[in-house]
């Protein structure tokens, strides 16, 4: 990925701002685009460390996120 931008500025303050449902609804939904457009794989340790870097989110929210995408997914 490199220094792409994964996350607009526009999109990011639409983050911030959201409650644990609506996050949860907005991670799936990315990530259901990521798999249409890379195929069937999803880097669960690349996801937490991208949402880790989001201000706001400490480690016991993020591994509530990663609970909610895991039970999604199945893993």
């Amino acid at each position: 990925m490199g220094n792409q931008e994964i996350i607009d500025r526009d999109t990011y303050r639409k983050i911030k701002k959201m409650n644990r449902v609506e996050l949860t609804n907005f991670i799936l939904k990315y990530g259901d685009e990521l798999l249409g457009e890379q195929g069937k794989t999803i880097d669960l340790p690349a996801i937490e460390t991208e949402l880790s870097k989001i201000k706001g989110i400490g480690g016991k929210r993020l591994e509530e996120i990663m609970v909610v995408i895991e039970k999604f997914l199945d893993v």
